[in-house]
């Protein structure tokens, strides 16, 4: 039984460029939070009751959801499942090539962020929306597709594999233009998604990227040929996560 207000507001932040550790340390903070909010007030909830009484009131405080916007310096991140083989260059050189290396708690295996990629950490407390993480991930990648259409790239999406896709259908031609990794706990959710709108692409070299050997990574800029506006792409990628969740950024 869920005891959870419905609340659909999403309060948005954009950090612009930030070291990956201090928008880690931002959105754990945001993560932690809610779930404690979660925890304590269900703990109310049972205590104020008799044992033998089933009830359905709702917590007095409503979970918050957040919605970060950014960008990093060079970074390779690794999830708990990953491979650390999959870094390709030895973590002693990465200083040579302006990077960072920094294992986390999210799922999938390794990626890259950089100046150039957008990068989108939902902390939304699923029982405001929906409590399935099949359909959270399918509508973050819902958002990613119809913003891409946007801009007029044709993307979708690959059984079996996670992230936003060109030519899916074509294992020659396949590349992956977003990639993506959650956490949830008590359905509070946290990491999210990598939209390449401008990165170097060449750092992907340097990983085999979410540890699929057989698919090349695109960007938007190379896609059209053209660097893209990342105001732009927020403010469209922004509608239509608002649009993908029923949320309400205002």
């Amino acid at each position: 039984m869920a005891y959870t207000i419905q609340n659909r507001k999403v309060h948005f932040h954009d950090l612009g460029l930030i070291a990956y550790q201090e928008a880690w340390d931002f959105q754990t903070k945001l993560f932690q939070d809610t779930i404690n909010v979660k925890t304590s007030e269900r703990q109310n909830v049972n205590t104020s009751q008799p044992q033998h009484v089933l009830t359905s009131t709702p917590p007095s405080v409503p979970t918050l959801n957040h919605l970060i916007f950014c960008e990093h310096p060079h970074v390779f991140t690794l999830g708990k499942s990953g491979d650390e083989s999959n870094l390709l260059v030895p973590k002693e050189k990465l200083e040579t090539i302006h990077a960072t290396y920094v294992p986390i708690n999210r799922g999938g295996d390794i990626t890259y962020h950089g100046p150039g990629q957008l990068v989108v950490y939902p902390i939304f407390d699923l029982e405001n929306f929906f409590t399935d993480i099949h359909k959270f991930m399918r509508a973050m990648e819902e958002a990613v597709i119809q913003t891409l259409h946007e801009f007029g790239i044709e993307a979708g999406r690959i059984e079996k594999l996670t992230g936003v896709w060109l030519d899916g259908s074509n294992p020659a031609k396949a590349r992956k233009i977003c990639a993506m990794g959650v956490k949830m706990s008590r359905w509070v959710t946290m990491h999210g998604l990598a939209l390449n709108v401008n990165p170097d692409l060449n750092y992907f070299n340097y990983i085999v990227p979410c540890g699929i050997q057989d698919k090349a990574v695109t960007s938007m800029e190379k896609e059209m040929n053209s660097k893209m506006d990342m105001e732009k792409v927020k403010l469209v990628l922004k509608e239509k996560l608002a649009q993908s969740f029923g949320a309400d950024f205002s």
